[in-house]
């Protein structure tokens, strides 16, 4: 009996000293309800017209211990194009803009990623109306937390602006600006 008990004790003290195991990469899941990503476009120099997506997803893995692994991957849906104006959106729509018929997806995938003073930098491929060029996302926030219980989440948003011609999406330049401004903010969740 007494034999049990200190066998016992030694494993308690070995399980106690032993080193915490390192910690893989937290992969996410884009949590659609908590993600937003809103656009902006001069409307002749009078004023802003504001759009959004309402279809995104993606994965997005972070590593904490080495940022430089971490991955984005997100898939937003032309179709789900929403400007409060269904005229606009057909036109929007159209070949003379996104033609979502042939490019049905915009999609952004990293190549890089490295930790940043509030968040991650991170530059990667944007895929828009057939054609790919490099683009930087400076990712601030990070907070990572249980909500509702039993589910990790963390967070992060971001702002950069593109020139819609270089993608090949060069109508009704100046009447509709040029550039496009992209505000993006999302969650991800992991069991």
């Amino acid at each position: 009996m007494r034999a049990i008990a200190m066998t016992t004790g030694l494993l308690a003290a070995v399980l106690i000293l032993a080193p915490e195991p390192a910690r893989a990469a937290d992969k996410y899941n884009v949590d659609p309800a908590h993600t937003a990503v809103v656009f902006k476009i001069e409307h002749g120099g009078f004023s802003w017209t504001y759009g959004r997506f309402n279809d995104v997803s993606g994965t997005f893995t972070i590593d904490a211990k080495s940022p430089e692994s971490s991955q984005v991957a997100v898939i937003i849906k032309t179709d789900s194009l929403d400007t409060g104006n269904p005229q606009r959106e057909g036109h929007l729509k159209s070949p003379d803009f996104f033609n979502a018929k042939q490019f049905p997806s915009i999609t952004f995938k990293s190549t890089s990623v490295s930790k940043a003073e509030k968040g991650l930098t991170v530059v990667g491929d944007l895929t828009l109306h057939g054609v790919t060029k490099p683009v930087t996302l400076h990712l601030v926030g990070g907070k990572v937390g249980e909500f509702p219980k039993g589910v990790q989440r963390t967070g992060y948003s971001t702002e950069l602006s593109i020139k819609r011609s270089e993608f090949g999406m060069d109508k009704m330049i100046p009447a509709a600006g040029d550039e496009v401004v992209i505000m993006i903010s999302f969650e991800g969740t992991r069991p």
